[in-house]
């Protein structure tokens, strides 16, 4: 009975998403044939066309892959580097202080000077790299830093006294407590990771990268080759979101669980 009432819940949020999207698809539909000029305006039809063209092809795949490896280790090397630094902020004040001005700087700081100033030292082909580690790992920081200050003393006290092995510590006192902050600095950082990402390549002008190909249609007055690869890029950033975060959601109920 409660499997037919999840699911009778699930049916019509659904429909909901599916009409929402087909509401706005077929605003822009009758945007784009009122305007009638698809340089200015491209019609979802065109955009798909172009999207189905442009899949077949080798350059299209490299091109997602080049930006996907670097903007996903970028992501990566964020989550490693802002759980540390907020883990060792917590316990050291002195640390959490120097800290702190950092990382305002790098939170006020806009994405296009440090695009600029990052291609002063960094070669192109990785700028998307340090610019999805550098807006990111603020965001890790901040929420882990949360979590840590939150934590329930008492427990971590009566750990110690205890003597609990560090390794039991972390996996039944640290992580069940850190864990949704952790998460939710995540869900906000896999989407702001791939923006900055994708603004470094179309400054920096990588060869064989998806910011490349934006500018090139942009040049060339490609719209619907310009939409086309903005379509893939929001594409790639909710599934990937969704993939890890799926697998994020498993490995906590598995610590749960064990």
């Amino acid at each position: 009975m409660r499997d037919n009432q999840n699911g009778a819940t699930r049916v019509p949020r659904f429909g909901k998403k599916l009409l929402a999207i087909g509401f706005w698809l077929l605003l822009w539909q009758l945007a784009a044939m009122a305007l009638g000029q698809e340089i200015l305006l491209a019609s979802p039809v065109s955009v798909l066309r172009c999207l189905l063209e442009l899949l077949p092809t080798g350059d299209f795949w490299r091109a997602v892959l080049f930006s996907f490896s670097r903007i996903t280790l970028g992501f990566l090397l964020a989550c490693l580097a802002g759980t540390v630094l907020a883990a060792l902020s917590a316990r050291f004040s002195l640390l959490r202080e120097l800290t702190a001005p950092l990382m305002s700087a790098v939170r006020s700081i806009p994405v296009a000077s440090f695009i600029i100033l990052v291609l002063l030292w960094v070669p192109s082909k990785n700028l998307s790299v340090v610019i999805s580690f550098l807006m990111v790992t603020p965001v890790l920081y901040a929420n882990v830093l949360t979590g840590a200050q939150s934590m329930d003393r008492e427990l971590a006290e009566m750990a110690l006294v205890f003597r609990m092995p560090f390794p039991r510590r972390l996996r039944y006192l640290y992580l069940p407590q850190l864990m949704p902050f952790f998460r939710s600095a995540c869900a906000s950082g896999l989407g702001l990771c791939w923006k900055a990402g994708v603004a470094a390549e179309v400054i920096g002008l990588p060869d064989g990268s998806i910011g490349e190909r934006l500018y090139e249609a942009k040049v060339y007055l490609e719209t619907p080759q310009l939409f086309a690869w903005t379509l893939t890029i929001v594409l790639i950033s909710l599934l990937f979101e969704k993939l890890f975060l799926f697998l994020l959601d498993r490995a906590l109920h598995r610590l749960e669980k064990s």
